[in-house]
């Protein structure tokens, strides 16, 4: 069968299934002539919202950046916010230092930017200075000098009151006697000499009283002269660690003073008094920073950081920063958002840490500035969506040990909160941000703003160059060749099928990212220097080739005739209809038969896929509507009549869409007027209650899907696709499809209307009901022909009602099973 002139009437031209764009218009020969992509394409209205919320630094005016997907979101909300960020002040820095009232405690220290470093290294010098200077004053003359002389001062004293107590022992006719380990002996005398054992036995009972009562009185002069020499010891002692003090007072107090000069705020100022206090009081540590023997465990255990007073960590340094900082947080865990405090636990289980164990999260360190992060992520996180709204809420961070179990509570410490001014930028689906609104009802609170990005951008002058000035940056920065003029067209052509408009452009520039990366790399296998329009096109068909094992098998089931599809001359009650299967990247047509059956009786029009329970409600909804439309156009005159049954013929799955509700509702059409239906044209478009074809999805895919299945079986020059009107702008066909139409091998018609189909399809005018040899008229002499017989019956004719009813879309029946597999 040859195209009817009103098939000629509804066919397109090549120029009609794919943007007419030419290499020469783009201006340019490669790509190496451009500067890359450095700005967004296509996204005023999300850049002004975003622009909003970061501008108004006022608590809970936090961005929720929806409408962004695939690997380049966060790198391209990195380079919108790099900018900004350089441009604005730097923040303070924060450090914990050691609380010398509450050590458990630690204090947050407020520095200017890049002071917090400037502190930490100023006081390591300063121990270092202390190390070295106090020893070597110490050894000092001056210092031995005046040591020797507090020694001879108290040893003078010491022998004055050594010889007050030989004094009284004289005067008590005693003797003291001092013993090579310090213990005084106390001997009575007998005519000036020192008693002998046997000479206090031959002494009298009162004699030897009167001895002991001396003896005794002498023991009690010795007591209270050895408390005195401890008196003595200590006073030198005391007299000495003045001295080394004086000594490391006049080496710390300049040193502290620099220190104090070159950082001024009062709140440092008064810490550092306190720490020079610290170390004036604890100079014995010194004499500790010797490593404990190897083998002494107990001294390793009890070894500490004798300095930790004067450490400094610097939880927020800004040394290196220009501007404001930009975090972007790719694992939002509780650890990395908001930090921790880390700890030991050494061989015998004791659990220890310190205030330079706190290690901050990318939450503080983006203070005063820009933090990125994936909410869906942070929301999957334990702890984490409740610890941040926490700290947005209140402005301030409390670090804390990360331990859900409790097992080290007795190790933890409590950090001083700090105050945090971190604008967040939460990436996710717009499905998230609507239902967080819906069951949280402090997101709204603090993530006032949403920028909603779009997926396209008009396909004009100014949309392509865009393209080809990403096309330069990928390439470059990632070492491929230049692309051609012709290459960058390909990609555009891409970039609008993407789109699903052939005046639009997708800016999911993931997926146009991978399409250079794969044209690149073809182009390198073939020794080329740049990339050319076939290298792409080679991409776009390895892409193709590696996604379609599934629809090679189907239309390898349609030549061998396992599925049942008739692609050349006419039939009644059958027709072509075109399912879409979408499974991850996967996205193909394929030819689906869809038959009607239809008889005498008032049984209305019966979807087995109903009836079964493999249809949707879009689906059955669909068919639902023509029974609207039987009864617009045929039942104005007199009740309808019909029993009829709809299905898609060796569909085993689920249908859901409507699609397929026009190439339905040709079938029941054909059945009902007993009037065939050309099988070399597939269908698609769904209908409303007056017959007027409406847009779907999938067009190109669907397209092609017959295209190969007729190409399989062998094109006929006849064989072609009906589709609606409207999908014409969404036409971005594969290259061999344009040729075979400009060859006059393959067709694609367009209808607004179901009697524009009914022509293309029947070869007869749709006509009306009173328009003899017309398509309706057939029809309703058929409806009424059924009136009569069923009038001469017993049970009288009424209004029949569509019982149920499926209609193939998108998604699509399920491909049948494969030889092998169950049904």
């Amino acid at each position: 069968m040859t195209s009817t002139p009103a098939g000629d009437r509804f066919e397109l031209t090549p120029a009609d299934l794919a943007p007419q764009l030419s290499p020469d218009r783009l201006g340019f020969q490669t790509t190496a002539e451009l500067d890359p992509l450095d700005d967004v394409v296509g996204q005023d209205r999300a850049l002004k919202a975003l622009e909003l919320g970061l501008s108004i630094r006022h608590r809970g005016y936090n961005v929720f950046a929806s409408g962004l997907s695939g690997t380049d979101t966060k790198e391209l909300i990195r380079r919108l916010l790099e900018v900004r960020a350089r441009l604005e002040p730097t923040p303070d820095d924060w450090a914990y230092v050691h609380n010398f009232d509450e050590p458990d405690r630690p204090l947050a220290l407020r520095l200017p930017g890049g002071h917090g470093v400037r502190l930490r290294d100023a006081l390591e010098q300063l121990l270092d200075r202390l190390r070295h200077d106090l020893p070597e004053a110490l050894k000092a003359k001056d210092f031995s000098a005046e040591r020797d002389r507090l020694g001879a001062s108290f040893g003078q004293r010491s022998e004055a009151l050594f010889d007050d107590l030989l004094d009284q022992a004289k005067r008590l006719n005693l003797n003291v006697q001092r013993l090579p380990n310090g213990v005084l002996n106390i001997i009575p005398l007998k005519d000036g000499r020192p008693m002998e054992a046997r000479d206090f036995e031959q002494l009298g009972e009162s004699e030897r009283a009167d001895v002991e009562r001396r003896q005794k009185e002498m023991g009690e002069h010795v007591a209270a002269t050895m408390a005195r020499q401890q008196e003595l010891m200590a006073e030198l002692h005391e007299a000495i660690e003045e001295i080394v003090r004086g000594f490391a007072r006049r080496i710390l107090d300049p040193l502290f003073d620099r220190v104090k000069a070159d950082f001024p705020a009062a709140p440092l100022a008064t810490w550092l008094d306190r720490l020079r206090d610290h170390l004036l009081d604890h100079l014995d540590r010194l004499k500790q920073e010797d490593e404990p023997p190897p083998g002494d465990l107990n001294a390793q255990i009890r070894r500490a950081d004798p300095w930790l007073a004067c450490r400094v960590n610097v939880v927020a340094d800004h040394s290196h920063a220009e501007g404001a900082p930009l975090v972007v947080e790719l694992a939002p865990s509780y650890k990395n958002l908001f930090g921790t405090v880390e700890h030991d636990v050494n061989l015998f289980g004791r659990v220890t840490t310190d205030f330079t164990r706190i290690k901050p999260g990318s939450l503080l360190r983006a203070s005063g500035g820009y933090l990125v992060l994936d909410l869906e992520d942070a929301l999957t996180e334990p702890l984490v969506w409740k610890q941040l709204k926490r700290a947005l809420r209140s402005g301030q961070l409390l670090t804390e040990a990360y331990d859900p179990l409790s097992l080290f509570s007795a190790a933890a410490l409590r950090p001083q909160p700090i105050p945090i001014d971190t604008k967040v930028v939460a990436l996710g689906p717009v499905q998230l941000y609507y239902l967080l609104r819906e069951v949280d009802e402090e997101f709204a609170a603090l993530f006032k703003i949403r920028a909603d990005f779009g997926d396209e951008t008009p396909r004009d002058e100014q949309g392509e160059h865009a393209y080809a000035r990403f096309v330069a940056r990928v390439a470059r920065k990632e070492g491929l060749p230049p692309f051609t003029a012709a290459a960058v067209a390909e990609v555009i052509c891409f970039g609008a099928r993407a789109a699903g408009h052939r005046e639009k452009l997708s800016v999911e520039f993931g997926e146009v990212a991978d399409l250079v990366r794969e044209a690149g790399y073809w182009a390198r296998a073939d020794g080329k220097t740049s990339v050319s329009g076939e290298h792409v096109r080679r991409a776009l068909d390895e892409r193709v080739y590696r996604g379609d094992r599934i629809a090679a098998k189907i239309r390898e089931l349609i030549r061998e005739g396992t599925l049942r599809i008739a692609l050349r001359g006419q039939r009644v009650g059958q027709i072509n209809g075109l399912p879409l299967l979408q499974m991850g990247e996967l996205r193909f047509g394929w030819p689906s038969r869809i038959t009607a059956a239809a008889g005498i009786g008032q049984e209305g029009v019966v979807s087995i896929e109903r009836e079964v329970e493999l249809s949707g409600d879009i689906h059955n909804k669909g068919v639902l509507i023509l029974g609207g439309y039987l009864l617009h156009r045929y039942a104005r005159q007199h009740p309808l009549a019909l029993s009829a049954s709809l299905t898609f013929e060796q569909s085993y799955g689920w249908i859901e869409g409507d699609s397929a509700s026009s190439a339905e509702l040709y079938c029941l059409l054909s059945a009902l007027a007993d009037v065939p239906l050309r099988q070399d044209i597939a269908v698609t478009g769904s209908v409303n209650q007056h017959g007027e074809v409406q847009v779907v999805g999938g067009i190109n895919e669907k397209i092609e899907g017959f295209f190969d299945a007729c190409r399989l079986t062998g094109l006929t020059g006849t064989q072609g696709v009906c589709i609606p009107r409207g999908n014409v702008s969404n036409l971005v066909l594969r290259p061999d499809v344009i040729r075979a139409v400009s060859e006059g091998r393959f067709h694609v018609w367009a209808v607004d209307t179901i009697d524009e189909g009914i022509e293309l399809l029947t070869g007869l005018p749709a006509g009306d009901l009173d328009q003899e040899e017309t398509f309706h008229y057939r029809l309703d002499r058929r409806q009424q022909e059924i009136l009569s017989l069923l009038e001469s019956q017993p049970t009288p004719a009424v209004v029949p009602h569509v019982r149920q009813a499926v209609v193939g879309g998108t998604p699509a029946p399920a491909p049948p099973p494969l030889p092998g597999e169950r049904g």
